[in-house]
């Protein structure tokens, strides 16, 4: 099983999550940028990771942006294929 951590510019907690599955539970580990609209090889049985919060603030509506990211495409196929 791989991981793959979505990196939004802003959002806090991804490099947190990435350390964590990748040296502490020696899992292999991926980061996805924002604006790629791949997933770098992750397939079915892999897991992808949406860290929570955003350092900037809510004001600045982030999640609301990222939603709209090349990536989150993907991200959608993906969950929805199981």
């Amino acid at each position: 099983m791989k991981f793959g951590v979505v990196v939004f510019p802003g959002s806090n907690c991804d490099e947190d999550v990435f350390e964590v599955f990748s040296s502490y539970l020696g899992m292999e580990t991926i980061k996805l940028w924002h604006k790629d609209e791949d997933l770098k090889g992750l397939e079915l049985g892999d897991c992808i990771i949406l860290p929570g919060g955003f350092s900037y603030g809510d004001y600045l509506r982030s999640g609301a942006i990222a939603r709209f990211s090349p990536i989150m495409k993907s991200v959608i196929s993906f969950a929805e294929n199981g």
